[in-house]
C-alpha cells in the first residue's frame, strides 16, 4: 500500500514546562530566560549529589521512527532483501559487525569506536506491545511505568534516587516543552544552547548584572520554591556563560547541524564537570514514509551520515571522560518489514537501540526473530526485547542502581538485563 501522505502521523509531543515541574514558578522576567527550542532541543537534569557516583547518561531520542534495520543490516537474513527490493544495503556494501549483521556504510566513522569496545547496540527491542502512534508509543516509552497510575518519567524517577538539591536544582528555561522521560517533581532545565542561554533583557556584561541583582533582590524573602528557582536560574545562567567562553574548547570537530551542535554543547558540559547526570538530547525527522533513497544517497544516507559522524565527534571529544558516560539511543517504535510503494517504510513495532560508552559492552544484543513471514508481527518487525531490559541493565550496572531502585523506575518491570554494559568498577 502506498503511504505518502500519513494520515495517522503526529508531530514530535513534549509536556509543558510548568507541567513538569509542578509547583515551580519564576517571575515573568526570569521565565524568558532562554530562546525557544527548534527542530532539536538540549535540556540537562542537574544535581549536586554527593551520593551518585554513577555515569553521565545521555539520552538521544531518535523521534519519528528509526528504521533499524536501515541501520543495524540483518545483511545475513535473506528474507530482509526479500522484502525491500528496492531500498535494502547490499551485503557487500555494509560494514560487518558479525556473522548476521553489518552497519550501513554511512556509519562508517563508528566502526573505530565498535573496534575500541565502546560500541553497542539491541536489535528487535522495543514497547511489549506494538503501538503506532507517535504520541501515545512515545509517551509509554518516556513514562515506562505501563499500568501504573504514575504519571512522571523514568528519567526523573532516575534522577530522585539520591539528593535532587544544588544550584541547578530549580531551574526552568527555554523552550515550553520538555520530554515525558523528564516529567515529575525533579526540577530540570532546558536550553537551545549554551551561547543562545541568556536573559533576554541583558544584552551586554552590565545589563546582565543589573537584572541579576533585580532578580536576587525580586525573590529575597519569597517562597523557598519561588526563591530556589530564582537562584538556581541565575547561578544556571553564570554557569552556561562561564563555558560558553571556555578558552578550553575541544578542538573536535562536530557536524555543522542540529545534533552535530547539541552534542557539541554536551560534551562541553560534561567536560566542565559541573555535575551533569542526565542529558537528553532530541532528533526528529525519522518518519520516512516515502522516498528514502538507497545506499547511495537520500533522506536515510543524509540522516545515518550525519548520525553517525555527530556520536563520533562526541566519543573523541570526551577523550578518557567516555569512561563515565553513557549515550543511549530510544525511538517510538520502527518501520515496517516491507517497503511500500513510494519506496519508503510505514510505522512499524521492533527497532533497536545504540549505546555508546567506556562500559558498554560491544556487539549486537538481543534475539533475532528473523523475517519470514511467519515472524512477522502483522508485517513488523517483532520485538523480543523489551526496551526497559536495556534502562535496567544501564541503571543496575552503570548508574549504580539496586534492584529495589530499579524496580522504583521502572515499575512492572520484573524481567532480566542483557548484560549489555559492564558494572562500574
Amino acid at each position: 500500500m502506498t503511504d505518502i501522505e500519513c494520515t495517522t502521523c503526529e508531530p514530535s509531543r513534549g509536556i509543558s514546562r510548568r507541567t513538569v515541574l509542578r509547583g515551580m514558578a519564576i517571575g515573568a522576567a526570569v521565565a524568558g530566560v532562554s530562546s525557544a527550542l527548534g527542530p532539536i532541543g538540549t535540556r540537562v537534569a542537574w544535581a549536586a549529589t554527593p551520593g551518585y557516583t554513577g555515569d553521565t547518561l545521555v539520552v538521544l531520542s531518535l523521534r519519528g521512527g528509526f528504521d533499524a534495520m536501515s541501520a543495524i543490516v540483518p545483511a545475513a537474513d535473506p528474507d530482509y532483501y526479500r522484502l525491500r527490493p528496492s531500498i535494502a544495503i547490499p551485503a557487500a556494501r555494509t560494514l560487518p559487525i558479525d556473522s548476521r549483521f553489518g552497519l550501513h556504510p554511512s556509519l562508517a566513522p563508528l566502526i573505530p569506536l565498535a573496534n575500541a569496545g565502546q560500541l553497542g547496540f539491541v536489535h528487535a527491542v522495543g514497547l511489549p506491545a506494538p503501538n503506532r502512534s507517535h504520541f501515545d508509543a512515545m509517551d509509554q516509552l518516556e513514562q515506562a511505568a505501563p499500568g501504573s497510575t504514575l504519571r512522571t518519567g523514568w528519567l526523573d524517577r532516575m534522577l530522585a534516587l539520591h539528593d535532587p538539591t544544588g544550584p541547578f536544582g530549580a531551574v526552568q528555561m527555554g523552550s515550553t516543552t520538555m520530554p515525558y522521560s523528564l516529567a515529575g517533581p525533579f526540577p530540570a532545565l532546558g536550553m537551545d544552547s549554551l551561547e543562545g542561554f541568556r536573559l533576554h533583557a541583558a544584552w551586554d556584561a552590565a545589563s546582565t548584572t543589573r537584572w541579576s541583582n533585580a532578580l536576587t533582590a525580586l525573590h529575597t524573602g519569597a517562597g523557598a520554591q519561588l526563591q530556589g528557582s530564582a537562584t538556581g536560574t541565575l547561578s544556571a545562567l553564570a554557569t552556561t556563560s562561564a563555558l560558553a567562553s571556555d578558552a578550553n574548547a575541544s578542538a573536535v570537530t562536530y557536524p555543522d547541524s542540529n545534533l552535530g551542535r547539541a552534542l557539541s554543547d554536551a560534551g562541553r558540559l560534561i567536560r566542565g564537570n559541573r555535575g551533569a547526570r542526565v542529558i537528553t538530547i532530541d532528533e526528529g525527522d525519522w518518519d520516512m514514509h516515502a522516498g528514502m533513497g538507497t545506499v547511495d544517497g537520500g533522506w536515510m544516507v543524509d540522516h545515518l551520515t550525519d548520525l553517525g559522524a555527530a556520536l563520533a565527534a562526541f566519543a573523541a571529544d570526551l577523550g578518557s571522560r567516555i569512561a563515565n558516560v553513557t549515550l543511549l539511543t530510544i525511538t517510538e517504535f520502527g518501520r515496517r518489514a516491507s517497503e511500500n510503494e513510494s519506496q519508503g517504510l510505514d510505522h512499524g513495532w521492533g527497532s533497536a537501540m545504540m549505546l555508546l560508552g567506556g562500559g558498554v559492552v560491544p556487539g549486537v544484543h538481543g534475539s533475532w526473530p528473523g523475517l519470514t513471514d511467519a515472524a512477522l508481527n502483522d508485517g513488523d518487525l517483532a520485538v523480543t526485547t523489551d526496551y526497559r531490559a536495556v534502562l535496567a541493565d544501564v541503571l543496575t550496572n552503570r548508574c549504580g542502581a539496586s534492584t529495589s531502585e530499579v524496580a522504583n523506575v521502572l515499575p512492572g518491570f520484573t524481567g532480566a538485563t542483557l548484560g549489555v554494559t559492564r558494572a562500574r568498577a
